[in-house]
């Protein structure tokens, strides 16, 4: 199997179980942090719903720069409604499949680099970058969008087993 293909199954994959946890999460609760320390939900579930999108950026650039004004588009902002939150979701794995259909694994082996203000913060093949960056980043924040979601009172998705609210 090409690193290609692999990525793409687990697009799939990653794209399915995190459209289970999207679709729970409350409207008009964007603001709700667990602890003061804590990002509010809205911006959390902003934050998964457009982190497969990352992929696409990772193969179609070189680098991203947070501290240059050009990288501002790629920050995450909550978004008001649900239905927004899928629509945003919607347009990251479809960026994500184009990207990867077009690449190969030449390319993927390729060095991407993460910088802040111009300081490299980190600089590996773009095949290590998606996988450890995005996809391992993703399994994170998604489950700590699913306690979010317990602590907002809304039902958890089963995702690598049954939840307390919903079998297999």
């Amino acid at each position: 199997m090409t690193l290609k293909d692999y990525f793409l199954a687990q697009l799939e994959r990653e794209a399915a179980l995190t459209r289970k946890a999207i679709e729970r999460v409350p409207e008009g609760q964007n603001g709700f942090k667990p602890h003061e320390r804590s990002m509010e939900l809205g911006y959390l579930a902003a934050l998964v719903a457009g982190m497969l999108g990352w992929i696409a950026f990772m193969i179609d650039r070189d680098e991203i720069d947070f501290g240059n004004p050009s990288s501002e588009s790629f920050r995450t902002k909550a978004v008001a409604t649900r239905g927004d939150l899928l629509a945003s979701f919607d347009a990251a794995v479809a960026n994500a499949r184009r990207a990867l259909e077009g690449t190969s694994d030449d390319h993927l082996r390729t060095p991407w680099a993460f910088k802040m203000g111009g300081q490299m913060l980190q600089r590996e093949p773009r095949h290590l970058m998606i996988s450890d960056a995005v996809f391992s980043h993703l399994a994170h924040h998604r489950g700590q969008l699913t306690v979010y979601l317990r602590l907002a009172d809304s039902k958890v998705p089963a995702l690598y087993g049954p939840s307390a609210d919903e079998r297999l």
